[in-house]
């Protein structure tokens, strides 16, 4: 079980919910002939978050998959589409990713996807609307579940 999130082309996406819906579904049947651990190929806008965000939380896998064991908590599985990243992470450092990766897509100017996310189907923004108040999701709770059982609580 992993926390997930998502950042986009938001010309490619649909904005309407249930066309974003069947899109990033048809995104997940992974038909792309590529390796999707690898970002050679992918957006240029999703490029700068995927080089930006491994700062922070490094990739697991893939030709940039962190050597340093130091690192090796914090990694993540990042796949990379033409259009997408797809991102997994473990649940305890859910309230530590949200922002970073949320402000990120922002920053980058791509769409951000809290797959998630249980407000309706999960927060999603394009860039230049209106960022909504960060979530108070029940996702929250289970990130703080998952902490607490990491920390012997």
């Amino acid at each position: 079980m992993s926390y997930d999130l998502v950042v986009f082309d938001p010309d490619v996406a649909p904005r309407e919910r249930g066309a974003f819906n069947a899109w990033f579904a048809a995104q997940l049947e992974w038909a792309e002939d590529r390796d999707y651990s690898d970002p050679a190929g992918t957006h240029a806008n999703l490029l700068r978050f995927y080089q930006e965000m491994r700062k922070h939380y490094p990739a697991m896998n893939g030709p940039d998959a962190t050597q340093d064991d130091d690192e090796i908590d914090r990694s993540a599985d990042y796949c990379i589409g033409m259009s997408f990243i797809y991102a997994t992470f473990p649940w305890s450092l859910a309230e530590d990713i949200y922002p970073v990766f949320r402000n990120l897509s922002v920053e980058c100017g791509v769409g951000f996807y809290d797959v998630s996310g249980d407000e309706g189907d999960g927060e999603i923004h394009f860039p230049g609307d209106a960022l909504r108040p960060p979530s108070r999701g029940a996702w929250r709770d289970v990130a703080a579940q998952f902490r607490d059982l990491q920390n012997g609580q």
